[in-house]
């Protein structure tokens, strides 16, 4: 049996209502093209502000690694 290699990509998703909806978009979009997704890991949440310093957007930044299928 042939050891796996798997590649590592960052993402970054956004949501107008939480961090965990960011995360979780994040990973859904990288779903509907990329196979054999395993590990999501959270390395950085920030936020988008307007010009009066409230709050448009959660955003969060991931790295996802997915099983290498190249040759």
């Amino acid at each position: 049996m042939a050891d796996s290699v798997y590649k590592v990509i960052e993402l970054i998703g956004t949501s107008s209502e939480s961090w965990e909806k960011a995360a979780a978009g994040a990973v859904s979009r990288a779903g509907e093209t990329l196979r054999d997704l395993r590990v999501a890991e959270v390395v950085q949440l920030d936020l988008q502000l307007d010009a009066q310093g409230k709050v448009e957007a959660y955003r969060a930044k991931l790295k996802v690694s997915f099983k290498f299928e190249g040759s």
